[in-house]
């Protein structure tokens, strides 16, 4: 017998990756914003606060620009324009698979349905999921901006084993973020692989933990 009945998957930094020139797409921003250019993209993805906020993305990274701008003496750089322009020139269709991801897929789909959980709003992430070509693969997406609450609270979660008339400690769910997927995965009472990469686990505790999506196969069939 499997030891899972149904799998749900995160999609950003677990199914997919984002595509897209980071340093290209910088520069692009303040070139729109009339602005001459300040720091680099690592500078502004370690100054963002927390997740994004996708009710006020450009006030979201306007904060992280004013603590990029504060670093290097630019009081004066308008930030709000720079955050609308950056937020312009991101593509969302600009991802692609990570490896592993369709065997993983199809491995899932053999056991029983499959989700996908996301803390990203309807609109963006659909058009994610359509430019992967996987959109029709899962039973139930639920996109966590839409509701009340997003990961790392139960609600996702709950959500998703609910449309799938599952139980939650037969859903196994599979993401790359300690603090969002196996906090809120596991405040719901299911299961987790979690995809490690260079990170350290800390004080988290996930049932499984993967180098690669080409290993969850195993953790399904109960070998890991």
């Amino acid at each position: 017998m499997a030891p899972f009945d149904a799998v749900c998957f995160d999609l950003d930094g677990t199914l997919c990756q984002n595509t897209q020139d980071t340093h290209a797409m910088y520069e692009q921003a303040f070139d729109r914003a009339g602005e001459p250019l300040v720091g680099e993209p690592a500078a502004l993805w370690a100054a963002l606060s927390g997740p994004p906020d996708h009710d006020d993305p450009v006030g979201y990274f306007a904060a992280g620009f004013a603590r990029v701008a504060a670093q290097h003496g630019r009081p004066d750089l308008d930030t709000l324009a720079v955050a609308r322009a950056l937020r312009s020139v991101i593509d969302d269709r600009a991802v692609g698979l990570r490896p592993g991801a369709t065997d993983a897929l199809d491995a899932a789909s053999a056991i029983g349905p499959i989700g996908v959980i996301t803390n990203g709003p309807k609109a963006r992430q659909q058009t994610k999921l359509d430019a992967l070509g996987i959109v029709d693969r899962f039973e139930t997406a639920v996109y966590a901006a839409e509701l009340a609450r997003s990961k790392p609270h139960a609600e996702p979660f709950e959500q998703a084993v609910s449309d799938l008339d599952v139980a939650a400690e037969r859903t196994l769910y599979v993401g790359n973020s300690l603090a969002y997927d196996v906090a809120g995965a596991q405040n719901a009472g299911l299961p987790v692989a979690w995809l490690c990469g260079d990170d350290e686990r800390g004080d988290y505790d996930p049932e499984y933990v993967i180098d690669s999506l080409a290993e969850l196969p195993a953790v399904l069939r109960g070998e890991s």
